[in-house]
């Protein structure tokens, strides 16, 4: 008898033994790490694991409606694999099998098997082959690329298990970061503003206090946080963009330096503004910061890496990772982008000649790691992509990965109009920045290219050649 559930597979040889990736899903961050990033999803409760019994609950939105998703876990076998059945949610049936079997001493196949039954009856069922299962074609996609490349980068430095303090939990790095740190089997406290809930330490930059005894023994340190700097640049904004970069660097570089049992790196964001406004120049780490007090940017970026300066005097290494534009779907840049060109109004800012230094958000986290684990990297490090592109080169590129047309430019004066200052500075201004000491340290790029890490980032497959 036929079965009624509509099945689809898929396999793929992971870098790492099947116990190894086994565990990678038993840690915490692992549902967070394997949810596409085009696909807006909350963690609302977890509780028992993969094991049998647990559950996790979150919410998943689909265009402008969302929907509650109750998952529990059962055929749980020690290294071998783990079911997780639809309780609640869209489909009429879902069950997602996970199956690992050994494929050499430091290898594995793992195999995803999903049967489902799509909702709405029979006009549901016909509608599926076209609107159902390309999405999940796209998820699988995504998630075996991403868990092969995270296994490959912690089989990298294998047994090291480190305890990460981080700044900016909650933002579009930290985000993402914490959930790598966690699969890859190590600990991370986080520092919030709040009340502190169980793994977290408080701090508050305004005040200028810090937990300072919950930071004790800590391996390392990333510090993320700041105001956003994308929109209009008021007084007000300029004085709180510039006070949370500096002042909360200054007292967190002051509070480590006094730690009995400091922390062994501080990796602390900064940004390729700090170059200013470059034109068509090749920039790499040897490149002095541009001395224009003028621009708003330089003079907080290099404020900004100044404050770390007590942290490096008490022995402690710093790495000041200057980001490129950090691409994800999930927000920043390319979120607020996505809406104009999905509807073919998307084209180059102004005249579309400048430089766009960009980076892959799995990349921006891959920097960061990269940063805590080898002892020789310090001082500025540039995070970004190796091939920079023009804005209009971006323009085009997010247009033919979309479908859609992208020669609708938005004249530079409109933008000045719109943002002011901010315009001519962060959208108009040119830096064409090349990651030369992170390459030399021996980082490989999961997503050199433009095309192909947007097509990632989006879930587009490559076009038919």
């Amino acid at each position: 008898m036929p079965s009624p559930y509509t099945a689809l597979e898929r396999s793929t040889i992971l870098p790492a033994s099947a116990e190894d990736s086994f565990a990678w899903h038993e840690r915490p961050g692992a549902i967070e790490r394997l949810w596409p990033p085009w696909e807006q999803m909350q963690v609302l409760e977890q509780s028992g694991g993969i094991r049998d019994g647990g559950r996790a609950v979150f919410r998943v939105r689909a265009g402008p409606a969302s929907f509650r998703w109750m998952a529990r876990h059962l055929d749980y076998v020690p290294h071998r694999q783990f079911t997780d059945e639809q309780v609640e949610g869209p489909f009429s049936h879902w069950t997602h099998l996970h199956r690992f079997e050994p494929a050499g001493e430091h290898a594995c196949s793992l195999t995803d098997r999903v049967e489902y039954r799509a909702p709405f009856g029979i006009l549901g069922s016909a509608a599926a082959p076209w609107l159902v299962r390309p999405r999940l074609e796209r998820m699988f996609d995504y998630r075996h690329t991403l868990l092969r490349d995270d296994l490959a980068a912690h089989a990298g430095f294998p047994g090291l298990r480190l305890h990460i303090a981080v700044t900016g939990a909650s933002g579009l790095l930290g985000s993402s970061l914490i959930p790598f740190l966690t699969t890859g089997g190590h600990r991370v406290t986080r520092l919030v503003r709040g009340a502190p809930r169980e793994g977290e330490v408080r701090w508050d930059p305004a005040g200028g206090q810090v937990d300072a005894a919950k930071l004790e023994g800590v391996d390392g340190v990333v510090h993320l946080a700041g105001e956003n700097v994308g929109a209009r640049w008021t007084r007000e904004r300029k004085r709180r963009i510039r006070a949370s970069r500096t002042d909360g660097t200054r007292i967190l570089a002051e509070t480590l330096a006094r730690l009995r049992r400091p922390p062994r790196v501080l990796v602390s964001a900064s940004a390729i503004g700090v170059y200013g406004d470059r034109g068509d120049e090749i920039l790499t780490e040897m490149s002095s910061p541009l001395d224009a007090p003028s621009d708003f940017l330089v003079a907080v970026g290099r404020e900004w890496e100044a404050a770390t300066e007590p942290a490096r005097a008490a022995g402690i290494r710093v790495v000041l990772l200057r980001f490129g534009i950090i691409l994800t779907p999930a927000g920043g840049a390319l979120g607020r982008m996505l809406p104009a060109f999905r509807f073919g109004g998307g084209g180059p800012l102004g005249s579309g000649d400048q430089w766009m230094s960009w980076v892959a958000i799995d990349d921006a986290v891959g920097a960061v790691h990269h940063a805590l684990v080898n002892d020789p990297l310090s001082g500025p490090v540039n995070a970004t992509a190796p091939e920079p592109v023009t804005n209009r080169e971006f323009a085009a590129t997010l247009g033919r990965v979309l479908g859609r047309p992208a020669l609708v430019p938005v004249p530079g004066a409109a933008l000045r109009l719109a943002f002011g200052e901010m315009a001519d500075v962060a959208l108009l201004g040119s830096q064409r920045v090349i990651p030369r000491r992170l390459v030399e340290a021996g980082y490989r790029h999961r997503h050199p290219a433009l095309e192909g890490a947007l097509r990632f980032l989006l879930g587009r497959q490559a076009a038919a050649p």
